[in-house]
């Protein structure tokens, strides 16, 4: 059985490290796809990432330490967290890539177990328990675990510079690595050990738990700041020492590179509440950055607040409350969300822009073949016209004796409705901003999408709503009313499609809940949700990442549930890694250009209502 398995291994290692030369590293993002596959056939949990780990400091024991290889440096470390698997960005631990990818797999196998996220208790003991249970579980692995020690220790620097306690510690991360069965006894000493690529490092703590240092009048001045109050001075980059005291193992804390996060205090660690949610706005309200003032573009500023009433968008009632899946809890947050409904308010009546029309003609002779053609019932009791053949038979029956005393001698024309009702919900985020050439954006082809989309769907005779969707936190989240199922396409409707511009942020969950009731009153046996989007959902908030994810994929279960038929388009190349998870293996597209996006639409649709034109 070691054998099969450890065989099976040995294919998919030579499969990963295909490409590669002597001596060359592993890149992680050629590999994550097929070790996200890996890591959910090994029981992770589906909606794990794996991602580039950040780089982190170690501390040198002492300064005569620092030429020591490993220390003083600064290494992208295996890592552990809520949202999935982190990975150094270049898998070179050892010389031979064959070796980088067999660390990549023992690694998925180490956060496949249960408790691979949390290091309870010292963490030279917790990694050699998860690498006794994985090789216990995964006997195959054996093999190339035995490999990657040898090198590695190989490789480990010498004991001839380190203190008693030191050694000992080091004495026992040897030990744990070559038989990881066997107990060990805990070794605390000054400094971080030599990185062992074969562990995996805790999660770093948030920086609501790390300790400030006392003596810093950065820390003091920036506790001493009321609130609103705009920080004066850069802080600095400050190494603090392990909190728990435990392992030895610094925590790099890096209070704020030159960026923007210098200057907008954004915590995504918790839900706002209002005065900090007032605060953030203000801060990104005066947020701007000086230039030459010789140039063209003096200054730039970023204005993430909402409009004034009067420019914004015209919003259809107060609002509606709809809940949020929190998977931290395992709860369905009720009320936890305001969808309001919005109009365009600059839409005018606009004809199909000339560019289209080419393609919009087309598509609509190939629709129109497919409308439901009218019939005649033959032998009603009453109609448009005689049905001659029931007045035939009518009279022969009667010459006979056996006439009906209610005849049927009408036949009546009628026409056949198709059972089905498409609502589109396309994603009008800030990243729909972004350039997809030298003249166009990514909310262009949007624009043109829908406007192809809708002929050919009005030519179809089929029922259809199209909505647009962003937001700005949990209480305004924007649902961009285009045409909703008793408009008429026409001039009207293509005008509010050309009036769409890109708006905030992609609380994606909250608007699947909203098109999903709308579309689950409508009277029709196929119901297709169609999602246009080109990025993952996000917000300002705690809304980013996995919570996010597991809102939109509880959403769009609820949406199944209700009869309708989820589907997602999207542009963004990395939805691969997320979207099975949210949508099902084969219920979403990726398109590898977003000029691809006008033409294809109707043609999916064509797909996915079962027709061929």
């Amino acid at each position: 059985m070691e054998e099969q398995v450890g065989i099976g291994w040995h294919r998919l290692i030579t499969r990963l490290a295909e490409g590669g030369s002597p001596a060359a590293p592993v890149p992680l993002e050629g590999v994550s796809p097929r070790l996200s596959t890996v890591l959910r056939a090994l029981g992770g949990d589906a909606g794990l990432a794996i991602r580039p780990a950040t780089e982190r400091a170690l501390a040198p024991p002492r300064k005569l330490l620092q030429r020591i290889a490993g220390t003083g440096r600064r290494h992208a470390l295996p890592c552990r967290d809520g949202e999935g698997l982190k990975l150094p960005a270049r898998l070179d631990a050892f010389d031979d890539p064959e070796l980088n990818s067999e660390l990549a797999l023992w690694l998925v196998a180490l956060a496949s177990q249960p408790d691979s996220r949390s290091a309870d208790g010292d963490w030279l003991d917790w990694n050699r328990r998860l690498c006794a249970r994985a090789l216990s579980q995964y006997p195959g692995l054996a093999g190339s675990y035995r490999r990657m020690v040898t090198a590695h220790l190989a490789r480990r620097p010498s004991t001839a510079h380190l203190s008693a306690a030191q050694a000992e510690r080091e004495h026992a991360v040897r030990k744990a690595l070559l038989d990881p069965h066997a107990p060990v006894a805990a070794a605390h000493a000054a400094g971080d050990p030599h990185p062992v690529p074969l562990w995996l490092y805790p999660e770093a703590p948030p920086a609501s738990r790390i300790a400030a240092r006392r003596d810093d009048p950065a820390t003091e001045q920036a506790q001493a700041r009321k609130p609103g109050e705009r920080i004066g001075q850069r802080k600095r980059a400050e190494y603090v020492e392990d909190v728990d005291g435990r392992n030895g193992l610094l925590v790099f804390r890096l209070e704020s590179l030159f960026s923007w996060s210098e200057f907008i205090p954004l915590d995504r660690t918790a839900d706002d509440d209002d005065e900090d949610a007032a605060r953030t706005a203000d801060d990104l309200d005066h947020l701007s950055i000086a230039r030459n003032p010789s140039t063209t573009a003096s200054r730039v500023r970023i204005d993430l607040d909402l409009p004034s009433a009067a420019e914004d968008d015209i919003p259809l009632g107060g609002g509606i409350l709809l809940p949020e899946w929190d998977w931290r809890e395992g709860i369905l947050r009720p009320a936890h969300c305001r969808v309001i409904p919005m109009l365009p308010r600059d839409a005018q009546p606009a004809a199909l822009p000339p560019r289209l029309i080419p393609a919009a003609t087309e598509l609509r002779r190939r629709f129109e073949s497919l409308r439901p053609q009218a019939s005649w019932m033959h032998r009603q009791t009453d109609g448009e016209q005689l049905d001659l053949a029931a007045c035939n038979d009518f009279a022969a029956a009667r010459l006979r004796g056996e006439a009906c005393g209610e005849p049927r001698l009408w036949r009546r024309r009628v026409s056949q409705h198709r059972n089905l009702a498409c609502l589109v919900l396309a994603d009008l985020s800030l990243s729909t901003e972004a350039a997809v050439d030298n003249e166009h954006q990514v909310i262009d082809v949007v624009r043109d999408s829908l406007q192809l989309l809708g002929e050919a769907l009005d030519a179809g005779g089929d029922a259809f709503a199209m909505y647009g969707f962003s937001s700005r936190r949990r209480d305004h989240v924007r649902m961009t009313l285009i045409k909703n199922f008793a408009d008429r396409w026409g001039d009207a409707v293509r005008g509010r499609v050309q009036s769409l511009r890109p708006g905030y942020y992609t609380r994606m969950g909250a608007a699947i809940r909203q098109a999903t009731e709308i579309l689950r009153h409508q009277p029709a046996e196929q119901r297709l949700l169609l999602l246009l989007t080109d990025g993952k959902p996000n917000d300002l908030d705690i809304y980013e990442g996995r919570y996010g994810m597991e809102d939109t994929r509880h959403a769009l279960a609820e949406a199944r549930r209700a009869g309708l038929q989820p589907f997602c388009v999207t542009i963004d190349q990395e939805a691969a890694d997320y979207l099975p998870h949210l949508f099902g293996t084969h219920r979403y597209r990726l398109l590898r250009h977003a000029q691809e996006l006008p033409r294809m639409l109707p043609q999916l649709y064509l797909l996915l209502t079962g027709r061929s034109a």
